[in-house]
């Protein structure tokens, strides 16, 4: 015994010294004489996860409790072994045994504080890493488990008190150094946080998640080709990464390389399969690709896995390209986010102190992550530029982090312009109140990055939801949505919980990019055959549209259709189209699918059209008015959902309702019927931009009268209530 004694606390310095090949022999050896030393089982299984042999690290540590069940450190490493294993649930029931054995057990405390954070239960995991330092509050690495867990929590400022805390204790400490720089690019403070993670290099040259980190900042800015570099190098590093391997993915779908995106996500989730955000960005790359059953199923596990907003946002915004859906059942969908999310959050509301003055000038405010070259970004700005400065402050609060010329152009016509990317929903719905803000637009919906939970807390006596997504947002705390007779007609209105304001001619005002180049004659007049086209995101291109599409193509001869968006080049989307193409019976050489290009060459791109065919159900919007400005006629055919009557709109508003079908069948016969009269087309081309540039749907001050004349009549109603 005694020498077994000695063995074990040679084999334990060697152990502690990183001499782990020495430290295992030496376990073995005392193993081979006494197999049921449960310390030895204990320590090699400890060696074991640190090299990352997790089954057989599992396996010596159940081992050891088996030998001694009181021993609270076994429980406790054994945890640490089965969360390395992705086990995350054994492993929380792990470190509660071990807190029961030895309620003073720190280690205990913080590592199920670590297991519930990554499980997303925050409150519980910022409880437990408080415990861990009520008994020791020496201890840097729990100041850093509790930064971590309270920036997931949202307490961003009080995550970045406990990193600097960790810091001082221990200065050289890479991951409080890498932490702290993940918490200030929470905050925006990006210039900090690069320099965060460069310390956190310095400390730790190949230290994976700081190269990581970088990635993380390059992908915010846009730099795709760098973040793809950073993860890719952190890779080889640390290839077990699921989160790097997901952001990976994440990079590659933007670059439009669909098919490397879902071998990432795949393989992240075969790293981590409870990986909540891997199985959400695999349900984005499977709705670009179209496959919008597996996409919902994809966002609704990730819902189960984390429940938290984003993620419900992400199913309902997948939900809108189902077909087959009514109204009905998208408002009962979006019921499910006010009831989880939003109803909370009515306890916070407090009373509005706005002066009730009917004819001051108003305070607008307007939140979005797309202020920029998005569709946001070309339907708000000559409203926000013709808006009466005499009748009215506009205050933006923008998300966005990269920043370009629409960016510039924004901020210039706005009255107040604050950067809140980093801001949580409290700390922003805080800032709307203090701005005293008479009427607060949300211009993002459900889609990334949205702030509905800053809406949900009401900061505004009034809140208007406008065009950045697709009908009702399901918030109760939104008082209105703002749309017009084609987008929403009379007699649906039960189906969405804001009242709807109707605008007289469109719902949004196009502004029209000045680099667009000019309009080309008709190209079937050289070609000798008709081009069809349509550049909208693939996903919204169904079976039941390649049907439809195909119809027109075969009863063309020599047509062809021209598709283009990122990604739709990517083997993987062509192959679908085509091969969708090929099974109605048309030659898949007439379909051409073209990727990602700088916008001014997407428009150059539309002088190969001669006409531009609407998806359905999920219509073309910005696409639809992009068409329209480069000559080219779009035939529609509307449906009941808000998705499927944005062109409706827009070709209202233009005056071009001869291309407006009823039925699909009508929708082929227009097709058919246009594609065999070019001069018809021939003129139509020729006078469509002047048309459409005389429009209301590009008419700025038009646009911002009418609707500081809505803006104006639901200020009086809310003026008239009771305080």
């Amino acid at each position: 015994m005694a020498d077994s004694s000695l063995s074990l606390a040679v084999a334990l310095q060697h152990h502690l010294d990183g001499q782990l090949q020495a430290a295992e022999q030496m376990y073995r050896h005392i193993l081979a004489a006494e197999p049921d030393h449960a310390q030895a089982l204990h320590f090699l299984g400890v060696l074991e996860s640190q090299l990352g042999r997790y089954d057989d690290a599992v396996g010596h540590i159940r081992r050891a409790i088996k030998i001694n069940g009181a021993e609270a450190a076994f429980h406790c490493n054994l945890g640490n072994a089965l969360s390395s294993q992705g086990k995350p649930d054994e492993a929380i029931s792990c470190f509660r045994q071990a807190i029961e054995l030895n309620p003073g057990l720190v280690e205990a405390h913080t590592n199920l504080g670590n297991a519930l954070k990554d499980r997303g239960q925050l409150e519980e995991a910022v409880a437990c890493h408080r415990r861990a330092l009520a008994l020791r509050p020496d201890l840097a690495e729990v100041h850093n488990n509790l930064g971590a867990a309270l920036r997931d929590e949202g307490q961003i400022a009080e995550a970045i008190a406990c990193h600097q805390r960790a810091l001082q204790l221990k200065p050289e400490f890479a991951e409080a150094h890498n932490n702290l720089g993940t918490a200030l690019k929470e905050q925006g403070r990006l210039d900090e946080a690069l320099a965060s993670y460069q310390r956190a290099l310095d400390l730790k040259p190949e230290y994976p998640e700081a190269i990581a980190n970088f990635g993380n900042i390059f992908k915010e800015e846009g730099k795709l080709d760098e973040a793809a570099a950073c993860y890719e190098r952190a890779l080889e590093l640390k290839p077990t990464m699921a989160e790097v391997v997901n952001g990976l993915g994440a990079v590659l779908k933007e670059q439009g390389k669909l098919g490397a995106a879902l071998v990432c996500h795949r393989r992240a989730l075969g790293l981590d399969p409870t990986y909540a955000d891997a199985y959400s960005n695999l349900g984005s790359v499977l709705w670009e690709l179209g496959k919008m059953d597996e996409a919902a199923a994809c966002q609704r596990r990730a819902l189960e896995l984390k429940p938290h907003p984003q993620a419900h946002s992400n199913l309902l915004l997948t939900l809108q390209y189902c077909p087959g859906l009514n109204l009905s059942d998208i408002a009962a969908a979006h019921a499910k986010y006010q009831q989880v999310h939003a109803a909370p959050l009515l306890a916070s509301w407090k009373p509005h102190t706005n002066d009730r003055d009917t004819q001051r000038r108003l305070r607008l405010g307007f939140v979005s992550p797309d202020f920029g070259r998005h569709p946001v970004g070309f339907f708000l700005t000559r409203a926000l530029e013709n808006l009466d400065p005499g009748a009215c402050n506009t205050i933006c609060y923008s998300d966005r982090i990269s920043k370009d010329d629409m960016t510039k152009r924004l901020q210039a016509a706005a009255s107040i312009w604050r950067d809140v990317n980093g801001m949580t929903d409290h700390d922003l719905a805080e800032m709307v109140r203090e701005d005293r803000i008479d009427i607060l637009f949300d211009l993002a919906g459900h889609t990334g990055k949205n702030r509905l939970l800053v809406f949900a807390r009401k900061p505004a006596p009034v809140q208007v939801t406008w065009m950045g997504y697709a009908g009702t947002t399901g918030v109760t705390a939104i008082d209105y949505l703002l749309a017009d007779e084609r987008e929403i007609p009379r007699g649906v209105e039960e189906h969405f919980v804001e009242k709807i304001l109707r605008m007289p001619d469109g719902y949004v005002c196009y502004a029209p990019p000045s680099y667009a180049p000019s309009v080309s004659p008709l190209p079937a007049c050289n070609n000798g055959y008709v081009t069809f086209g349509s550049f909208n995101n693939p996903a919204k291109i169904t079976p039941r549209v390649v049907e439809v599409w195909a119809a027109i193509l075969g009863r063309v001869p020599h047509s062809r259709l021209v598709l283009k968006y990122r990604g739709i080049s990517d083997d993987s989307v062509a192959l679908r189209m085509k091969n969708g193409f090929a099974e109605q019976g048309i030659d898949p050489a007439r379909i051409e699918c073209f990727g990602w290009s700088p916008h001014h060459l997407l428009l150059e791109e539309y002088n190969r059209l001669d006409l531009a065919l609407d998806p359905f159900p999920y219509n073309g919007g910005l696409t639809t008015c992009e068409a329209l400005w480069m000559g080219v006629p779009v035939i529609t055919c509307p449906g009941e959902t808000f998705v499927s009557r944005h062109s409706l709109s827009h070709l209202t508003a233009v005056g071009l309702t001869g291309t407006i079908a009823r039925t699909f069948d009508e929708y082929v016969e227009l097709a058919v019927s246009l594609a065999a009269d070019l001069p018809m087309l021939t003129s139509l081309r020729a006078t469509l931009r002047d048309r459409m540039a005389a429009s209301p749907l590009c008419d700025g001050r038009r646009f911002a009268e009418n609707l500081m004349r809505l803006l104006r009549d639901v200020w009086l109603r809310w003026c008239e209530q009771a305080p």
